[in-house]
């Protein structure tokens, strides 16, 4: 098969399009044929060698976290999948990714796939939508009739945060930047505001931030949430403000199928939209890195064969 792999960490140059070895199912693995994986900026972080010491990977690696695509063979002692079943996964670390033509993955981590949207575009849902789900419901535990600020809701992360942030019965504001503000406004935000001319004056209950940005912006979004509420952030910590019983804290994901499958369930059910701005082939993943880093990437990127 064909793939993006690694042989060292570094820059976006480190990646190569190559012929590798097809992956073959072990005991209680599928093999899946890859319709589509997406970007994550940790995707980045790990070709950096960033976390070479805490999340060491065997070279030469396949990069790629999220997958959907189908099944096309079953290892020993997997049950409840079928050849052709089409899926969807979060491939755990620090195992090969989904940037090649077949990848493998834990029977018990693949979820069927939503059946209202391609199937290449699934691949957006893992890793930004468990991340938002499990911020809003898990951290924040955001209720009916709350108010959320969604720091970042033109993003892939943000994105999901409005759209599950209103299902759970919330009014939601959203904050972007002057070109995620038509994203913001298009995940079903009640209201959005520009971070660089709006200034948002009412209280909330929560704030989930999911843009890159410093200490002390998140400091003054902490001064906005009614006593007892919290901030979850999934780039930079905010300091607390233990005198009103407001709690923050930095989010990191767990990989749970259950939450995917009900994700997957919900764009069927709800018209939860992953937000795909761009479906580029995999041979694009270069400059996909390299815009990362310049900062010109917004939304998800789907990258295909």
């Amino acid at each position: 098969m064909y793939a993006i792999r690694m042989h060292e960490y570094g820059g976006p140059e480190v990646l190569r399009y190559e012929e590798a070895p097809q992956p073959v199912p072990g005991t209680g693995e599928v093999l899946i044929e890859v319709a589509g994986t997406s970007f994550n900026p940790a995707d980045a972080i790990i070709r950096a060698g960033a976390l070479h010491h805490s999340h060491p990977v065997r070279m030469p690696h396949i990069p790629g976290t999220d997958v959907a695509g189908t099944i096309a063979g079953l290892g020993a002692g997997v049950s409840g999948h079928a050849i052709g079943d089409r899926v969807i996964a979060a491939l755990p670390r620090p195992a090969d990714g989904a940037s090649g033509e077949f990848t493998l993955a834990p029977a018990a981590a693949v979820v069927p796939a939503p059946t209202s949207i391609p199937l290449a575009d699934a691949a957006a849902l893992p890793i930004a939508g468990l991340t938002a789900w499990q911020g809003i419901h898990e951290h924040l535990r955001v209720a009916p009739g709350q108010r959320i600020l969604v720091n970042g809701a033109g993003g892939g992360v943000g994105r999901f945060a409005v759209q599950f942030a209103r299902l759970a019965g919330a009014t939601v504001v959203g904050v972007a930047g002057p070109a995620s503000v038509a994203a913001a406004r298009s995940a079903g935000a009640d209201e959005v505001l520009d971070h660089t001319v709006d200034r948002l004056t009412e209280p909330v209950d929560g704030v989930f931030n999911a843009a890159s940005v410093d200490r002390s912006s998140l400091d003054r979004l902490v001064t906005l949430i009614k006593p007892g509420g919290g901030l979850v952030s999934i780039t930079s910590p905010a300091s607390p403000d233990r005198r009103r019983a407001v709690r923050t804290m930095v989010m990191t994901i767990h990989r749970d199928p259950s939450h995917l499958a009900e994700i997957a369930r919900r764009v069927d059910t709800d018209g939860i939209s992953p937000g795909v701005t761009e479906r580029l082939p995999i041979t694009e993943i270069v400059e996909v890195h390299r815009r990362h880093a310049a900062g010109r990437l917004s939304g998800k990127v789907v990258l295909s064969h």
